[in-house]
């Protein structure tokens, strides 16, 4: 088949999940003989080009600074984008089978359902995240949220094939009146799925991903000085930068642990899953998570998570209470300090449990399983038409 993959960003020139899945699915598609464009916005220096072994990669659109200083996402740059998918699907839409799009930033879906009927592709779409009403306005204030809540509802109103990668989100497109099927996709890990046994824990809680709003980084700290009162010798590396990593910083002085909580930024990965492999636990208070890979990352190490319970974070779908972490029913530091006491109180039990856990989940959370249910839908689809 001829297929269009349509993100406007492309792995490793953006560092992300969403990158990570494309360019997989990408790689898995041209190794499986389909023949694969992937639309994205230029992200490299001119004169160069963005380079995927056996796909054709197409710009839609100049580089630009995607997020603001305070973390969001901008407005002009998913606007360029959408246009620029319009005007290139106007052109070349007849050569593909299939585009799939990500719904977000929605404009390119937009633009990709408003040509389908010209050139007869089929659209395939995957959902990260639904947002609510409520995140909406807490995102982009009052007026700016209302108009992109709008703009969501009206994708869930295209013709599509769906793909979500949590029941949360799948639930919330039924629930917004999708048109057509929702499936769920369980796989993002890339790794061994028969790891050795865990590693002993050291007294150490690690916090993995981008220091944004809704990640809660700085909340990592009062609840790392909580748990302390029960474990003393109690440790924290606190990865990844962000608009928040001044919050953090600051947080660490207020509660004079400076020799105690570590934040060195972005670390190589290889780094980070040493952390998380001898760690007690990770540590997560993000109230805002369409899948939470790293939770799975952490369980192939025999490390529990801690977590908080979020009308917005899909996350806890990952974990199952007492048996591969904890989820706690906030961020403020007696109930996620609690939780991390919780951790260690269970001791290697706990352990031993979660790599059980990954275990026994293992072939649904590889990203195989979710790249082979994408080509199986292909080929319904294909079959149906």
């Amino acid at each position: 088949m001829r297929i269009c993959l349509v993100y406007d960003c492309l792995f490793p020139y953006t560092v992300g999940g969403g990158e990570r899945w494309y360019r997989n699915l990408a790689q898995r598609l041209a190794a499986d003989g389909h023949e694969v464009t992937y639309l994205t916005l230029r992200q490299w220096d001119r004169g160069e080009r963005g380079e995927v072994p056996g796909v054709r990669v197409v710009t839609a659109g100049p580089r630009m600074t995607l997020y603001r200083s305070a973390g969001q996402r901008r407005i002009l740059p998913p606007l360029v984008f959408g246009a620029g998918v319009l005007v290139h699907l106007l052109r070349h839409g007849g050569r593909y089978d299939v585009v799939h799009t990500s719904s977000f930033p929605y404009f390119s879906l937009l633009a990709a359902a408003s040509v389908r009927r010209t050139h007869g592709y089929r659209l395939v779409v995957d959902w990260f995240e639904l947002w609510s009403a409520d995140y909406w306005r807490r995102y982009l204030g009052g007026p700016a949220g209302r108009i992109g809540e709008l703009v969501q509802r009206r994708c869930l109103r295209v013709r599509q094939h769906a793909f979500a990668f949590a029941e949360l989100t799948a639930a919330r497109l039924r629930a917004g009146g999708l048109r057509g099927d929702v499936e769920v996709l369980r796989g993002l890990y890339v790794g061994p799925t028969s790891p050795p046994a865990p590693l002993p824990a050291e007294p150490l809680v690690v916090f993995a991903g981008r220091h944004i709003p809704e990640k809660r980084a700085p909340a990592v700290v009062p609840a790392v000085a909580r748990a302390r009162r029960a474990i003393p010798a109690l440790r924290a590396r606190i990865l990844g930068d962000g608009p928040d990593r001044p919050a953090v910083e600051a947080a660490i002085a207020e509660h004079g642990l400076g020799g105690v909580v570590d934040a060195p930024g972005f670390v190589a990965g290889e780094e980070v899953m040493r952390d998380l492999g001898r760690a007690l636990c990770l540590v997560l208070p993000s109230i805002r998570e369409g899948y939470g890979l790293v939770v799975v990352e952490a369980a192939s190490m025999g490390t529990p998570s801690v977590l908080v319970a979020a009308p917005d974070n899909a996350a806890t779908e990952l974990v199952e209470e007492g048996v591969n972490g904890f989820v706690a029913g906030s961020d403020n530091p007696e109930e996620l300090g609690g939780a991390i006491e919780r951790v260690h109180a269970a001791g290697a039990e706990l352990r031993a449990s979660t790599a059980a856990w990954f275990t026994a989940n293992a072939a649904q959370l590889s990203l195989d399983a979710s790249l082979d249910a994408v080509a199986a839908g292909y080929a319904a689809d294909n079959a149906r038409s």
